[in-house]
């Protein structure tokens, strides 16, 4: 437990140029001050004291407004910048090193459908280690968003993000290309964002389409003047005209 809190601590300091010190960031960051919630009543939750945890956390979401099940899973190095709205759900798992920014829920699909058949089921998602959601992003049902995989700000996530992927949108789609394990990307990179990202698939598609259509447009211009040029009639030479000799005197 002390040794994740540790590194949750550490994670702020590295991530957080606003984090002046570690004083400072045990009393004045949300994110630590859940966590130290948390790491308590995830233990109480498995010695099976449900409702002493349950009432830690409701508290600690009072306190610091992230609302964390304490039956979900979270590795160390765990950050959740600024905070305020985020929802993690009872069967979220969460891996080592992984940023969250604000109004961001690792929801389910169907919390209101037959909830007595849901209960013992994973209904939330799985995100792997050195994960990167932006704010207000929705990641929702039994979904893995592989490692090194980063979400944009705003997108709802409904289906799997493969490793070191970027994805993006309403329903996300996925942004740049995928790379080996060995070539993931572990740094951090605030928001989701990567300069030099490649373009959308779907407006990579749209601006050749466009290209086309301008180049069949110049085309079809060129081969119109060239029909009127060749169906105008040809204006008849005028002959030279005949001068009388003048009389010799």
């Amino acid at each position: 437990m002390f040794a994740n809190l540790r590194r949750d601590l550490n994670a702020i300091m590295e991530r957080d140029p606003a984090a002046s010190n570690r004083l400072a960031a045990v009393f004045l960051y949300p994110s630590f001050q859940v966590m130290l919630a948390y790491r308590l009543s995830h233990i109480l939750w498995r010695m099976r004291l449900r409702f002493i945890a349950r009432l830690i956390m409701q508290i600690a979401r009072l306190l610091t407004g992230i609302e964390i099940h304490p039956a979900a899973k979270i590795g160390p190095g765990f950050f959740v910048d600024h905070g305020m709205g985020t929802v993690i759900g009872e069967t979220a798992e969460i891996g080592r090193d992984v940023t969250l920014y604000h109004d961001v829920t690792l929801g389910g699909v169907m919390p209101a459908v037959d909830s007595d058949k849901q209960r013992a089921a994973k209904r939330h998602p799985t995100l792997g280690d050195y994960v990167i959601v932006g704010a207000g992003a929705q990641i929702l049902g039994p979904i893995t968003v592989h490692r090194c995989a980063r979400v944009g700000g705003n997108s709802v996530v409904t289906k799997d993000v493969p490793e070191a992927a970027t994805v993006v949108g309403v329903p996300a789609r996925q942004m740049s290309k995928t790379t080996t394990k060995a070539e993931a990307d572990t740094s951090f990179m605030a928001y989701g964002v990567q300069s030099g990202i490649d373009l959308d698939p779907r407006e990579r598609t749209i601006r050749a389409l466009v290209d086309e259509v301008q180049s069949q447009r110049a085309r079809l211009s060129d081969l119109e003047d060239r029909l009127a040029s060749a169906a105008a009639p040809a204006t008849p030479k005028k002959a030279p005209r005949k001068t009388k000799p003048k009389p010799v005197s």
